[in-house]
């Protein structure tokens, strides 16, 4: 039977996944902190050890954000494929669409490595037999194989070649169509590739299917993993549903080993070698020129000199850092200045999602306003501190307090507010919950005569995401009530994202120091008479970590402060009619 089966990775990061779809959309993909390199290099490392060669697919945003990776894929013998420009199913795009981003995947990758990319696989999902008409326009493209069928069930029945490689004629001419593999019978057939579904099934199924097609069948099988899944500390993004937290992180620490026994047992090559392709040096790939943005890897280039290849995320990483803790922030009385503070209390998992942030609310905002960050930690027992000096420490833009003990988030936002020294303050949410960027359509709403802007994911034109339906419930009805006691009609009172004129609130005196305090403050400027303006939001789940606030202990504590609001009133009341 077949003595060498076919090894493919795909080259993406841990929070391009599938199962992240939902919750990571592409616009936030530069504020995670990239894995790329380091897993990538812990896979070629593999690979060289056990000496096999492999298919590297590449989204080709990776071989634009980060070509020194990619040039080290192909430094060391592998060969480069594409699978797509961005993470997109073929069932969410027009013809024209698909042509494009193959287009332009392949272009990326050839530019980053001057050499010719002759295969693809498809994102995000794979090809059903209705979307076969993708192969014509991947011939017509410049393709010589195409790695994304994959039949499953009952799709192929009565047509059983389907399931191994095999060409297509088209009018554009030939193309390999090379299927992923799978466990069953031509009648019905069980997706048993890689990924996924090695995570899933035990270790002793998955190596009894690989064996089975081994002594079966005079094909490849048809091999497939993602430089993610050999990470040992592969972060946990919990704002993803069950279901998708089972789909990546089930049996995650075992995929190294299971890997390493198929290396040792079985021989890998990579497609092209196996369909006796040879990719040839490209001079000059397009007119473009290719993306320099990151930093030397630490391995030699194929002139035996060391690489100068650079790395975009480290770049962003490190250009954002701060000051000396002892500094604050420049004092003025120009309206242009703001403070954005930015409260925290064991927060150290999101400190690098937050550090890229900051650094794009940076780029956009301070062409319109001269921003002052400053850090209130409020007695974090993590090591809160330590990640916020390590990214921001040496940027005079950042300023830093830190809480002995954990006091609470609306003292934290007081302290923030107390020690700024700007007119305008803004308070933000460490875990991204609200995206810092809403602060551009904020901004403009806190005219002289208002307080207080403050952020509404309640508001008809605001938006929630994937929060759960019964937290929603409760806080609507919490806002209701507010509303119900109050002059203002608000459809949000609990947000922290905020924005405030600091003379009428640095002198406010809360009697709650936690979560409560975010609704005090504004139950207090609206009994003084204050103004107070709200504007329309999106409020997503977070992205790492878990929520801080105990429910059922906040939702009793605003039910005693709606009582203690309503004896406040009563007495300014009387005290009106009295005079």
């Amino acid at each position: 039977m077949n003595n060498s089966h076919l090894l493919t990775i795909a080259v993406e990061d841990y929070f391009q996944y599938t199962a992240m779809g939902k919750f990571v959309p592409e616009s936030r993909w530069n504020r995670f902190e990239s894995r790329i390199e380091q897993n990538t290099l812990r896979v070629l490392d593999l690979l060289d050890t056990h000496e096999t060669k492999a298919t590297f697919f590449v989204l080709g945003w990776i071989a634009d954000e980060m070509p020194a990776i990619v040039r080290e894929i192909a430094r060391r013998g592998h060969e480069l494929a594409s699978k797509g420009y961005y993470h997109r199913p073929i069932q969410q795009m027009l013809h024209d669409e698909f042509r494009k981003d193959a287009r332009r995947s392949k272009h990326a990758i050839e530019r980053a490595t001057h050499r010719e990319v002759l295969g693809y696989r498809v994102a995000q999902g794979h090809f059903r037999i209705q979307d076969l008409w993708a192969l014509e326009v991947l011939s017509e493209e410049g393709y010589c194989y195409d790695s994304s069928f994959y039949p499953r069930f009952r799709s192929i029945a009565g047509e059983p070649w389907r399931r191994f490689p095999h060409v297509v004629h088209s009018r554009a001419g030939d193309i390999w169509e090379m299927p992923l593999s799978t466990w069953g019978t031509d009648k019905f057939l069980i997706p048993a590739a890689g990924g996924n579904y090695f995570r899933q099934a035990p270790r002793s199924i998955v190596r009894k299917i690989f064996r089975q097609w081994a002594t079966t069948y005079n094909f490849p099988f048809n091999m497939y993993f993602h430089v993610w899944e050999l990470d040992p500390d592969l972060p946990e993004i919990s704002s993803v549903s069950w279901l998708s937290r089972i789909r990546m992180y089930r049996n995650i620490g075992n995929m190294a080993d299971l890997y390493k026994t198929f290396l040792e047992e079985y021989h890998f090559t990579d497609i092209a070698h196996h369909l006796q392709m040879m990719p040839c040096e490209i001079e000059n790939p397009d007119n473009q020129q290719s993306r320099e943005k990151s930093q030397p890897l630490s391995t030699a280039c194929s002139r035996g000199k060391t690489c100068s290849c650079t790395e975009k995320f480290n770049n962003k990483k490190n250009g954002i850092l701060s000051k000396d803790r002892g500094e604050s922030a420049k004092e003025s009385s120009d309206i242009s200045d703001i403070t954005i503070i930015i409260p925290c209390y064991n927060e150290e998992l999101i400190i690098p999602y937050l550090a890229n942030t900051l650094h794009e609310v940076k780029s956009r905002l301070s062409n319109q306003w001269k921003l002052h960050f400053l850090f209130v930690d409020d007695g974090s027992t993590d090591n809160t501190w330590e990640a916020i000096q390590k990214n921001f420490g040496n940027d005079p833009g950042f300023a830093f307090v830190r809480h002995c003990t954990n006091r609470g988030v609306a003292a934290a936002i007081l302290t923030g507010i107390k020690q700024a020294k700007t007119t305008i303050v803004c308070s933000i949410d460490c875990d991204c919950t609200y995206d810092p960027l809403q602060l551009e359509s904020m901004l403009p709403m806190l005219k002289e005569d208002i307080s207080l802007v403050t952020a509404s994911p309640y508001h008809p034109l605001g938006k929630v995401l994937n929060v759960p339906g019964w937290r929603l419930f409760l806080s609507k009805g919490l806002s209701r009530i507010y509303g119900l006691i109050l002059h203002h009609k608000l459809a949000t009172y609990t947000s922290c994202f905020r924005v405030y004129r600091r003379e009428a609130v640095a002198d406010l005196d809360l009697q709650h120091e936690n979560f409560l305090g975010i609704a005090e403050l504004i139950v207090l400027l609206d009994l003084r008479g204050k103004k107070i303006v709200e504007c329309p939001a999106v409020l997503e789940v977070r992205i790492f970590g878990t929520s801080k606030m105990k429910t059922m202990h906040t939702i009793l504590g605003h039910l005693g402060l709606i009582v203690h609001t309503l004896r406040l009133r009563s007495k300014i009341d009387n005290h009106k009619n009295i005079q």
